[in-house]
């Protein structure tokens, strides 16, 4: 298990808060994060260097709908995950299969837009550390970034 910090820690240091996690493969993919205080999606550079807890990313900043969105979405696949966790469903029943939760293939229709990634995308480098939570909730994860530029 990787350390955990304490959240004042955390801010103390400059880390802010990973909301959403839309992709996941060895860490954290792309998704919704704060940076200086507002949300913003953050996608894997083309051309990502992977350096153990320190990843390139582009980042962009959300609306204030697509926020909402994402966060509706997220509650749908935490409540997922945690019945999955329960043994209360099967694997076969994750939302993103399609044809399981219509709200949630809604809202990837509605998101599809916001996700890609803009021609004014900045390039940040994140380093990441995780919080004393466990894992996903529906508030969002135990996930923290600090960013810097390249």
């Amino acid at each position: 298990m990787a350390r955990t910090w304490d959240e004042a820690e955390l801010i103390a240091e400059g880390f802010e808060r990973v909301h959403i996690e839309s992709e996941i493969y060895d860490g954290p993919r792309a998704g919704l994060a704060d940076i200086g205080g507002q949300p913003h999606y953050f996608d894997t550079t083309p051309d990502c260097t992977w350096g153990g807890d320190v990843d390139e990313y582009l980042v962009w900043r959300a609306s204030e709908q697509a926020v909402a969105w994402e966060f509706e979405r997220w509650a749908i696949y935490v409540t997922y995950a945690q019945r999955l966790e329960a043994g209360e469903v099967g694997s076969g029943s994750h939302p993103g299969y399609g044809g399981i939760d219509a709200r949630y293939d809604e809202l990837t229709r509605l998101l599809a837009p916001h996700r890609e990634r803009p021609d004014t995308a900045r390039k940040l480098v994140a380093e990441l550390r995780f919080d004393q939570r466990e894992g996903y909730r529906i508030d969002g994860t135990d996930l923290w970034f600090r960013w810097t530029a390249q």
